[in-house]
């Protein structure tokens, strides 16, 4: 079995070794400069160690890694512009630092690129392999035309909220893992069970990206603190204050919510003091763990090695208590 470290470090060395020579070459270079920021490489990573699981190699398993990074970057290209983020992994977003134009078309060279990856793949089940992932990338927009609609609602669910982070970013998790995972020699019925695991974990993993957004520290985030609350983005948090705010809470929200023009710390502040209110960062907490116990609970499979997880329920840790 590999361990988490040599895992990371051989998703680093092929994202690295990833080379675009192509004209034209302002096409490419921010493809190079949005997969040189780093990041937690999650998505690959838990390919690799799907695929670990099985089989002593990871070998079968680095070109769908590599594609799912890849797709995975992708689309923040275009979520950066949607939202108008200004700072990605702690640098400026490709849309700040060149234009939107070049967001949009570098985006689009991007999914080809993880496309070719996949479609390239070596392996008797490659036609799954397409279909899982083009699966997966349907869902992932389902997910952000459901973020979208709710940009104008206030009356969206948590139920519905809950089913747009499994499409939006869930299913990436539990997509890499069933890839990794098949490619390393599973059953159907094993696969799938970590594909639930994955979904487990990636609902976990956002709702936590909600809190760090709002209650984390910027110099270890990456991203500014409270850009969710400056552009009144339907998070977990907003969705339950605005459901479990007295009269005179929800008509300070929906104040905040429709200012055009106001000092960003001061909205911040506001918001964050209603939420303290009532108590929001607690009830967020309590999802997260409860999503957390569901995934553990799975890795109990008598279906899967049991002592062959190791490494896996390392990286849940990592996601599950990261300040970043």
């Amino acid at each position: 079995m590999y361990t988490f470290k040599e895992i990371s470090d051989r998703i680093e060395a092929e994202v690295e070794q990833l080379r675009f020579p192509y004209s034209p070459e302002s096409l490419y270079t921010p493809i190079e400069y949005i997969l040189s920021l780093g990041g937690k490489r999650v998505r690959p990573a838990l390919t690799l160690i799907g695929c670990n699981i099985f089989n002593d190699s990871v070998e079968d398993s680095v070109q769908a890694a590599l594609a799912l990074e890849v797709f995975h970057n992708f689309t923040l290209l275009h979520d950066d512009l949607m939202d108008q983020a200004d700072i990605r992994r702690g640098q400026p977003t490709v849309h700040r630092k060149w234009d939107a134009n070049t967001a949009i078309l570098s985006g689009d060279a991007m999914l080809i690129v993880a496309y070719r990856l996949i479609t390239e793949i070596r392996n008797p089940q490659t036609p799954l392999f397409i279909k899982l992932f083009s699966d997966m990338a349907l869902e992932i927009c389902g997910g952000q035309q459901y973020d979208m609609k709710f940009e104008n609602r206030t009356d969206v669910t948590e139920e519905e909220y809950l089913e747009m982070i499994r499409l939006k970013t869930a299913v990436l998790l539990g997509t890499a893992l069933k890839i990794g995972a098949l490619s390393g020699g599973a059953t159907p019925e094993q696969a799938d069970l970590l594909y639930e695991y994955g979904i487990n974990i990636g609902l976990a993993f956002q709702l936590k990206d909600d809190l760090l957004d709002t209650y984390g520290d910027a110099a270890t985030f990456g991203k500014n603190i409270g850009g969710d609350i400056l552009c009144n983005k339907k998070t977990y948090l907003l969705i339950n204050a605005l459901q479990m705010a007295t009269a005179a809470q929800y008509t300070e929200l929906l104040n905040w919510m429709d200012k055009k023009q106001f000092n960003p710390e001061e909205k911040i502040r506001a918001v964050r003091s209603v939420y303290d209110e009532l108590n929001i960062q607690r009830l967020c907490e309590n999802k997260i763990e409860s999503y957390y116990k569901n995934a553990q609970e799975i890795l109990q499979s008598p279906l899967l090695p049991q002592g062959r997880l190791s490494v896996l329920s390392e990286v849940s840790n990592k996601l599950m208590f990261r300040e970043s």
